[in-house]
């Protein structure tokens, strides 16, 4: 019997995997493209409901928050170094318009998963529900 690598939390969190069972998709979409993405409202693996309570992704907006801002400093600092010590405003502004709508579907995401691996208390993984399946349904 094969014995499948456990995956880290980190891992799941970049390939978007929920956080109890690490093998189903928690969106149902790529973060660009001509789909919009979805986040789904259980696991199609292990069934988990992620949305916990009523209002509980207004938490990931101050994740987001924190995202985007390290973000846009990141951007900034490196603007001022690759253009040479510019003074300019309207380079700095550019330059946070481009990161903060291009990164944004990102930050949604990447927000929500990183609430739901490493912020939400009592919600953790169980790898006894990564190899089967709770769902009939669902492909193993």
């Amino acid at each position: 019997m094969e014995t499948q690598k456990e995956i880290t939390a980190a891992q799941a969190v970049v390939r978007g995997l929920c956080p109890r069972c690490r093998t189903g998709q928690v969106f149902s979409g790529p973060a660009y493209g001509r789909k919009r993405q979805l986040m789904l409202e259980t696991c199609p693996h292990c069934e988990l409901r992620y949305e916990r309570e009523p209002g509980y992704f207004y938490v990931a907006m101050f994740v987001s928050y924190a995202l985007i801002v390290a973000e846009l400093v990141a951007a900034c600092v490196a603007a001022y170094v690759l253009f040479g010590n510019t003074e300019n405003p309207w380079v700095y502004t550019g330059v946070a318009l481009v990161v903060g709508v291009g990164l944004s579907p990102v930050n949604f995401r990447y927000s929500r998963l990183i609430l739901l691996h490493w912020l939400t208390p009592g919600l953790s993984y169980e790898p006894e529900l990564a190899g089967k399946s709770n769902n009939p349904t669902a492909k193993s």
